[in-house]
């Protein structure tokens, strides 16, 4: 079969991955030169631990699949890091109690630690906390290698071509015509168009159950000693799904969250990057217009708060970013896949997940339509 796949991105290059790997041929259109958007803005992140029920078994799953891509393809930059949330207040900590708690805890990996035995685990944490919830089965890839490295590894295959800065105009049945006037002729079409909701998404399969969502984020020098592993604030609590209950209930209602975390909505997240630095984030804003600048106090803030855990100054901050990506408004989805036409998809709005679950999206869509 030959596949025409629209968009550079994790999800479009994910689907190539998985169609080459079942043996079809792939042409892979980016408008850019390289991907720009949310897949090279986040933490390179395989997030296990926070995910909502429904979401578990395909995210274990995900995890699986990113593991063999790392073998496959040693540049993405696979690492079972795991990761440690470290709660500054006996609430966060009865939250980290009550999860540990459930049927559930074994598969995610979590184990709650007192603080020595978070830096046994992760011994640059030489700050104040009181105690830390592990999740084992939390990992990190290199999010602005990946994509280049898994490319790489497809081109050798001979069934794969890149097409970079072109940029998709049309979709007439199975066949997509580019800016530079080329048509591709194929069997199938996946449009895997990112926080790009309008132009040939909209006109292809109409307005979509997404939104968008911007995110600021930093990156420091390298640090100079190993964080070995990513590591979490209890306000993650507070945002991922799979931390609710009355515990969590208890906190919201009787300890308010910080006045710059609120107002960002805010979580504490922190990965090194196989080069030694930090990649600290992050914020959300759902209303759109989004400014076009980045503001300075949850830079301070997110600052301060590894600080805090450390128990030492942070590296340089030597980069500064925004980012925008598409969130599925629909209940239980993990995506919107849409069926567009007679073997036209359109696959976006994994939210902050994409880089999580990529791979099990993309071998989702193969098994529907057949690949």
């Amino acid at each position: 079969m030959r596949v025409t796949i629209i968009g550079g991105g994790i999800l479009g290059t994910a689907h190539a991955l998985e169609a080459v790997r079942r043996g079809h041929h792939v042409t892979h259109l980016e408008r850019e030169t390289e991907a720009r958007g949310a897949t090279v803005r986040n933490f390179g992140l395989v997030w296990v631990s926070g995910r909502a029920e429904h979401e578990l078994a395909a995210t274990l799953r995900s995890r699986e699949l990113w593991e063999r891509i790392g073998a496959d393809v040693p540049g993405v930059g696979f690492r079972p890091t795991g990761s440690l949330t470290l709660l500054r207040t006996p609430r966060e900590v009865a939250v980290a109690e009550q999860v540990a708690g459930r049927a559930d805890a074994g598969d995610r990996g979590f184990q709650l630690l007192d603080p020595d035995g978070a830096r046994a685990l992760n011994p640059a944490l030489r700050g104040t906390f009181l105690a830390a919830l592990h999740c084992s089965r939390d990992a990190a890839v290199e999010s602005r290698q990946a994509m280049p490295a898994i490319r790489e590894h497809l081109a050798g295959t001979g069934r794969y071509e890149f097409l970079p800065g072109t940029e998709a105009r049309s979709v007439d049945g199975t066949a997509v015509r580019d800016d530079r006037g080329r048509r591709h002729e194929g069997d199938l079409v996946l449009i895997c168009p990112g926080a790009a909701h309008g132009g040939l998404t909209r006109e292809v399969a109409g307005d979509l159950p997404v939104r968008r969502v911007r995110l600021q984020m930093m990156q420091t020098d390298p640090l100079g000693e190993p964080l070995t592993t990513a590591i979490a604030d209890g306000d993650s609590f507070r945002y991922y799904p799979g931390f609710a209950g009355t515990s969590l209930d208890a906190l919201r209602d009787n300890e308010p969250q910080d006045l710059v975390a609120a107002g960002g909505r805010m979580q504490l997240l922190c990965v090194q990057r196989l080069h030694g630095g930090l990649t600290i984030g992050d914020t959300h804003e759902y209303d759109e217009p989004f400014p076009f600048d980045v503001d300075d106090a949850p830079y301070d803030y997110l600052a301060a708060r590894v600080e805090e855990f450390l128990g030492r100054p942070l590296p340089t901050i030597r980069r500064r970013w925004a980012g925008v990506y598409s969130q599925c408004v629909d209940p239980g989805h993990l995506v919107s896949r849409t069926a567009a036409a007679d073997g036209v998809w359109v696959i976006t709005g994994p939210g902050g997940r994409g880089m999580t679950l990529g791979p099990v999206v993309a071998e989702q869509t193969a098994d529907l339509v057949e690949l």
